[in-house]
């Protein structure tokens, strides 16, 4: 499969990709990520690994686009926590007191 990444074309194919990534152990996928051979792999690493580029070339999305299209499983960001309430000082002082039993 053709592909454009950092603007450079590559001739990526599936098997291709699980040869590069033989042997290279995976760091710590705390964003985005691909799983290949049961293993997750950081987004960026693989694009580093396939493409020979510095990962400050080419962008996450880039990389993703290219694994989906060749059948990886790809998983982005995990989502983030719905925000807290932020209580003021005094709504803070008052819930840790408690509500009056007679109200």
């Amino acid at each position: 499969m053709r592909c454009v990444i950092a603007r450079f074309p590559f001739d990526l194919t599936k098997s291709g990709v699980l040869e590069a990534m033989k042997g290279v152990k995976p760091e710590q996928a705390s964003g985005e990520s691909v799983i290949i051979s049961r293993r997750t792999y950081p987004v960026k690493q693989v694009g580093q690994v396939v493409t020979r580029q510095n990962r400050r070339d080419f962008s996450a999305g880039e990389v993703i686009r290219a694994m989906t299209r060749l059948g990886f499983t790809c998983r982005g960001l995990p989502e983030a926590p719905a925000p807290t309430r932020i209580l003021s000082p005094m709504q803070q002082a008052s819930a840790m007191l408690g509500v009056p039993a007679d109200v």
